[in-house]
């Protein structure tokens, strides 16, 4: 059976022993977050809270917390809708296996949204800002935020179109900072987003930006509004397949003048609704908040949002997630996405084979890529067409965010694959050629959460496009007179022919340069030929010690256009290249943001109480 509300979920989830109730008083104030970090580290179940400090709500954490908890939620329905999806794709499929797509059209049609023309059960009560859960996950986090809100916005041009709104998440700052209590609360978005396209509109309309927050519902929902959706098909469309249950809404004028004529939307099965209006040409700062790259992003100024009102249903649960460094949570989020959009691929970048957004690198900073190479079969293999592929791939939508795009031809080796991260690290740093293959894009857009640029939204971007026969074998092994100079130590070998130094710490721009190609130009004396990439580290030991510490450290802490350097490095006609290894300056900088980190009385909090539950 469709689950029918969040609480159907889990319940579900605790049937099949995938629920935890933690039953005590828990302070939302940094504890909540913290018991939610401990379970999801020990890949522990979905997590209910039943006594929230503050607040007469219950909360509900983790339910995404593993992938087999994931794919059980959605059980019943994720094959038809890959269907759906693959049928998209390639519409005489349903004309070469009927068998298999036959009921593929029909699922679409029966998950159309349905309006509810005498009520929701989210309309059963109403509260008010400060009575919901004010959880706040790090210690430096401006105030208490919605962590899996589903924004809807409706199109100025197309007023109560369903079928042509957007639903999004972006975090909401409930309290803290400048926002006057309960009346208003301000609205993270950033680059690339549908939010953006209806704020850019109702500016130039006049007409008030009516804005509702959807926070709970069946656990589609949430998912639905951070699903990259194929063109023609909308997020609460999408919602309703994966629910296996239409998406119900109703309609009300909340705070608005009688000779209006606009409503405000709202999610029939939500658990809750806020309902307001994004202010014109009004900005409060938001922030800080510990996100998903693994540091704060700090204080800008962002939308926001006066508050109407406040609905729930009966017996609601505050549905919420913690992120931080990766994986976490939203990771499921990435896995059921591959699992949905995978056919989706070629058909979006012509020529690519595989994509692979890296979690554990904070998604944006580090894509890895596949592609196949047919322009000229007859002569030297070398990156033609995959250089074309990585110029789409950086054109486009979400993936144009991206800051390292490493991208293999495929037939080099067909059973490359870019999620087996150090089979794929090893076949590219066996091949690629350092002269030829780095291509540089400066003084261009990266993702807003990303701190490692020039500027808020400004960075540079490298497409390292490797093809052609076998040039090294990569070692673990250190030349017999290798060694560092001053203020260089400690060599650890974070992959095959990876090798991570502890250099001095980064204090100002022209003397960590002047570290970083003294260093290079003391190299040039040693045969390095199996150690193609050197990263400089504040921790080489901690860089080398796991996979997902090397792409973290190395692809968050970098701008390519001034952190790349090499070893006989050279410039002709403006195509910068090294002869030697190429070396990362992947160091802490002093205009980073600064790295999450637990308070240990709060973590010690957390391991006490969960010492009294088994799971």
């Amino acid at each position: 059976m469709p689950y029918r509300s969040l609480r159907d979920a889990v319940n579900d989830l605790e049937r099949n022993n995938m629920l935890l109730r933690i039953r005590e008083e828990v302070d939302p104030e940094l504890l909540m977050a913290e018991i939610h970090r401990q379970v999801f580290e020990r890949e522990g179940p979905a997590i209910l809270f039943e006594r929230v400090k503050g607040s007469p709500f219950q909360a509900v954490s983790n339910i995404y917390g593993t992938f087999k908890q994931t794919g059980f939620l959605f059980r019943h329905t994720l094959e038809q809708v890959k269907r759906v999806i693959e049928l998209k794709k390639d519409p005489t499929s349903l004309l070469k296996k009927p068998g298999r797509y036959l009921g593929a059209p029909l699922t679409a049609l029966s998950a159309l949204p349905m309006r509810n023309w005498f009520g929701a059960p989210v309309t059963y009560g109403a509260t008010s800002i400060d009575q919901l859960p004010q959880i706040k996950s790090w210690q430096m986090d401006g105030g208490a935020f919605i962590t899996m809100p589903q924004v809807y916005t409706e199109d100025p041009d197309t007023p109560g179109n369903v079928m042509q709104s957007n639903l999004g998440m972006y975090r909401i700052q409930l309290s803290g900072n400048e926002y006057i209590p309960s009346e208003e609360i301000g609205l993270h978005y950033q680059l690339h987003r549908g939010i953006g396209v209806h704020h850019t509109k109702y500016k130039n309309s006049g007409k008030p930006f009516l804005c509702s927050i959807f926070v709970g519902g069946p656990p589609s929902h949430a998912f639905s509004a951070i699903m990259p959706m194929p063109e023609g098909l909308s997020e609460l469309t999408f919602a309703g397949m994966l629910a296996g249950r239409r998406f119900r809404y109703t309609r009300t004028r909340d705070g608005l003048p009688g000779s209006s004529n606009a409503t405000h939307l709202l999610s029939g099965d939500a658990d809750f609704v806020i309902t307001g209006e994004i202010l014109p040409d009004v900005k409060k700062p938001e922030g800080p908040f510990g996100d998903h790259l693994g540091y704060y992003s700090l204080t800008h100024d962002f939308p926001v949002m006066r508050v109407h009102r406040v609905y729930h249903r009966k017996n609601p649960l505050w549905h919420f997630s913690v992120v931080g460094r990766p994986p976490m949570e939203d990771s499921s989020f990435g896995w059921l996405i591959h699992e949905l959009v995978a056919p989706l691929t070629p058909q979006e970048f012509p020529g690519l084979k595989e994509l692979h957004a890296v979690d554990a690198a904070g998604v944006h900073p580090l894509l890895l890529a596949i592609g196949h190479e047919r322009y000229m079969p007859f002569r030297e293999r070398k990156p033609e067409e995959i250089l074309t592929i990585a110029n789409r791939i950086l054109g486009s939508g979400q993936t144009s965010l991206a800051k390292f795009l490493f991208i293999a031809a495929s037939d080099d080796d067909p059973n490359l694959d870019t999620h087996d991260m150090p089979h794929f690290f090893r076949h590219l740093l066996e091949r690629v050629d350092w002269t030829r293959d780095l291509h540089f894009q400066t003084r261009t857009t990266i993702d807003t959460l990303d701190y490692s640029g020039s500027g808020w939204n400004e960075g540079s971007k490298v497409v390292v496009a490797c093809r052609g026969h076998q040039r090294r074998a990569l070692k673990t092994e250190l030349p017999a007179n290798f060694d560092l100079p001053a203020g260089f130590s400690a060599p650890h070998f974070c992959l095959p022919g990876v090798l991570a130094v502890t250099a001095p710490a980064f204090q100002v721009v022209q003397t960590a340069r002047e570290q970083a190609e003294d260093l290079c130009r003391w190299l040039e004396k040693l045969d390095l030929t199996h150690i193609p990439l050197i990263l400089l580290t504040d921790d080489s030991r901690f860089t080398a010690a796991a996979l997902n510490n090397f792409v973290w450290v190395a692809f968050t802490r970098a701008n390519p256009s001034h952190d790349l350097y090499g070893v006989s490095a050279f410039t002709e006609y403006k195509h910068w290249g090294c002869r030697g290894p190429l070396v990362i300056d992947a160091r802490k900088k002093p205009h980073h943001a600064p790295e999450l980190e637990i308070d240990p009385s709060v973590k010690k909090q957390a391991e006490t109480l969960l010492k009294s539950y088994t799971f």
